[in-house]
């Protein structure tokens, strides 16, 4: 049986009609036409968004208090591409283990390193190091990069660290936010008390989400006995934060010697894991795996830092 065609419903239309006829309070007249263009554009539209492209907010708008977070050179191999507060401190300490592969286990403590704030864009630096074991502990960036080498024997080394590190730009789109650090590290115990110099770049990026992409370069003199050498260090970390207190992360680096008797390449894969117990106060570990035969089976960093 054939279905007779409906005939339209003119009631919603003479409604319409009749309500412009004896007129409409102007208050929802406003309130429509406010809503009509927010329904119809209900999807806004998504773009990548880098820091220093942020659009404007209201001022009204409440901040949390970890968005002000202290941030460590300790927390991975790569240092922070940011430096301290002016008239601020950040002390930071940690223990390192190195599981060598032809060599004893090597001990790092304390790994000091103490920051403060000169100006706005410069911060000074000075720390200290004890190490016992087989090899150096190459694996932290405040333990002193030694590279000392025993033949089946413990080698025991002390260390000052001073230096500085200088803000040289902030993130504006692709532009990375970046920094510049020199300082020298000298003996106070140990096989060799020459004075090393080192000399880094660290350059990175913030993305939406809280994800931060950080790489580095480091140059360094150094000397053994008679043996003179440079050793150079590159990284890249992957770091995300995670309900704001939380911050984890991936890293690759290596370190080769050039013009050294033996030169050595040693390549390294480490994640971390880091916890802000208050905005001014983060504990944290990271393990890390050699990926070829000049660099020791596994090591783990567990450390601190505090800024007041």
């Amino acid at each position: 049986m054939a279905l007779k065609p409906r005939k339209p419903d003119f009631w919603f239309c003479r409604l319409i009609t009749f309500a412009v006829c004896i007129g409409v309070p102007p208050g929802v007249t406003e309130a429509v036409a406010q809503e009509w263009p927010r329904a119809a554009n209900h999807r806004p539209a998504r773009r990548l968004t880098l820091r220093g492209q942020e659009p404007e907010f209201d001022e009204a708008d409440e901040d949390s208090p970890f968005d002000d977070h202290l941030e460590t050179d300790r927390d991975s191999f790569t240092p922070s591409t940011r430096t301290v507060s002016v008239d601020r401190w950040i002390v930071e300490s940690a223990y390192s283990f190195v599981d060598n592969r032809n060599a004893k286990e090597t001990h790092s403590f304390p790994e000091v390193l103490l920051r403060y704030g000169l100006t706005e864009r410069l911060e000074l630096r000075f720390g200290a190091n004890y190490e016992v074991g087989g090899e150096g502990a190459n694996v932290s960036g405040n333990s002193g990069g030694s590279d000392f080498e025993s033949a089946g024997e413990l080698v025991h080394e002390s260390q000052l660290l001073y230096g500085a590190k200088l803000r040289l730009s902030e993130q504006v789109g692709w532009s990375p936010e970046s920094s510049f650090i020199a300082q020298a590290h000298t003996p106070t115990s140990g096989p060799d008390p020459a004075t090393a110099l080192s000399l880094g770049y660290v350059f990175g990026w913030e993305f939406p989400n809280e994800w931060k992409l950080d790489s580095a370069i480091r140059f360094g003199a150094d000397k053994e006995g008679d043996d003179r050498f440079e050793a150079w260090a590159t990284s890249v970390v992957l770091r995300k934060s995670i309900a704001e207190r939380w911050n984890v992360h991936v890293e690759y680096f290596g370190r080769f010697t050039q013009n050294r008797a033996d030169n050595v390449a040693s390549h390294f894969f480490s994640p971390g894991l880091h916890y802000l117990v208050t905005p001014n106060f983060e504990i944290g570990t990271r393990v890390g795996w050699g990926l070829n035969d000049d660099t020791p089976h596994f090591f783990n960093n567990t450390g601190l830092g505090l800024r007041f």
